[in-house]
């Protein structure tokens, strides 16, 4: 598919615009500057012509920011690598010195650049608009991207020079999503795995804000991978950027297959770590923990035993999880936590058929039958696996009322011992005959 970048220094609107073409909120929108930070991918679709879009930060050069070299190595990567860029500049603020480095280095790109002057929602803004033709392009594009205004004419013209792309087979990668508290290493993770620094790290907690995706697609696997923002408590969380940061992350949980939970060794699985894998389970998604930074702790014969045995406990009585122990620095079992998460996708996926489960869960049910309740006997005569996303079993019986929770964990322990279910929260249901 054709890439698109939209560049410019910060705070021209950027994101907005992305936000507008993808038709979804999905890149954090805010007044001050210098809130995206990583790359950030979406689809858009004008005329039946489908592109990739490339949201990127402010490009600031000889900048004190700590983030701003990186956020400037970000935005050389995602011209790199586009067929067509959108250059953004700011009507209201003029022609600034910041927009001539931004068309230095697009200069040196070669490729077609759209100069785009944003926020004109007004005639006299028009006119305004005429002094970028000092930065030497041949046409500008006048819009406003927080009403939409002006987008057509740009699209028009942009999706005609993009090359013909191949039809897309509709289906969808499976999601996992790398969730934690912030400063666990899931950025590291992920730039570990696919070998680049695809993300910005730094030991400052809160360097990620968007949940953004990353395809993978080695050694047999292919999935989309989403980074996602430190989650904090509610209390702790003090700045509206956070607060959308985390609102993201939590919506990457539910729009996803696999949760892969990063936690920090030196910290252990603390409640906040808890709630975040209480959500997942709650949400009906596949769960791996990953016990991240295991080469600073000091260990001996017993130490991932009795830390697993203590996570374990804490988990209950959503015990079958696997647990793996990595370090991102050293690349330690990073990619048999990637295996792991495989695993349990397809044990997420696992249709079972109806005539098997019942050949192994009625015997199951007649010898342990449901304790009888004021004198009546409850009896189960049939089950089946519903055709939900995950593993969802109804049980028929003649008295359903009367079979209480400890029962249904019953069910759902035989379930996990004779099919392998390890990782995937199950949901059993007792249905009238």
């Amino acid at each position: 598919m054709s890439i698109v970048a939209i560049v410019g220094r910060p705070n021209v609107g950027k994101s907005t615009l992305f936000n507008r073409l993808i038709q979804r909120r999905e890149a954090i929108v805010d007044a001050v500057s210098g809130v995206t930070r990583d790359r950030h991918y979406g689809k858009s679709d004008w005329n039946g012509k489908e592109f990739s879009l490339i949201d990127t930060g402010g490009y600031v050069v000889g900048s004190d920011d700590i983030f701003e070299a990186e956020i400037d190595k970000q935005v050389e990567l995602a011209i790199d690598e586009s067929d067509a860029i959108i250059f953004m500049v700011d009507v209201v603020t003029g022609v600034t010195g910041m927009d001539e480095d931004v068309t230095k280095l697009l200069r040196k790109s070669n490729k077609p650049v759209f100069l785009v002057v944003n926020k004109v929602d007004s005639a006299n803004r028009t006119n305004d608009a005429v002094e970028f033709y000092s930065l030497g392009f041949d046409k500008y594009y006048t819009m406003s991207s927080i009403n939409g205004s002006g987008t057509g004419e740009l699209l028009d013209d942009l999706v005609k020079i993009l090359p013909e792309t191949e039809e897309d087979d509709g289906n969808e990668l499976p999601r996992f999503a790398v969730v934690g508290r912030p400063n666990a290493g899931k950025s590291s993770f992920i730039n570990a795995l696919i070998g680049k620094n695809r993300y910005i790290v730094t030991d400052i907690a809160g360097t990620t804000r968007d949940s953004i995706d990353t395809h993978y697609n080695r050694f047999g696997f292919e999935f989309n991978l989403v980074d996602t923002a430190g989650i904090r408590r509610k209390s702790k969380v003090k700045e509206d950027l956070e607060f959308y940061s985390v609102m993201r992350s939590v919506r990457a949980i539910e729009h996803c297959d696999v949760v892969i939970v990063v936690l920090d060794a030196t910290r252990g699985f603390d409640g906040q770590v808890q709630n975040i894998f209480w959500l997942a389970q709650k949400n009906n998604k596949g769960v791996v923990i990953l016990v991240n930074k295991w080469d600073l702790v000091e260990k001996d014969h017993k130490s991932v035993k009795e830390y697993e045995t203590k996570i374990r406990q804490q988990c209950e009585p959503f015990t079958d999880v696997p647990i793996v122990f990595i370090s991102v620095l050293t690349k330690q079992r990073i990619f048999k936590a990637i295996e792991t998460a495989v695993e349990v996708f397809k044990n997420r996926s696992k249709r079972i058929k109806t005539s098997e489960l019942n050949e192994v869960m009625l015997p199951i049910v007649e010898n342990y039958s449901p304790p009888a309740y004021k004198g009546k006997y409850v009896k189960i005569k049939y089950c089946m696996q519903l055709p939900l996303p995950y593993p969802s079993f109804a049980f028929f019986a003649n008295l359903p009322q009367y079979v209480k929770d400890p029962y249904k964990r019953f069910l759902e322990n035989k379930l996990r011992e004779k099919f392998d279910f390890h990782g995937v929260p199950i949901t059993v249901y007792i249905r009238k005959k």
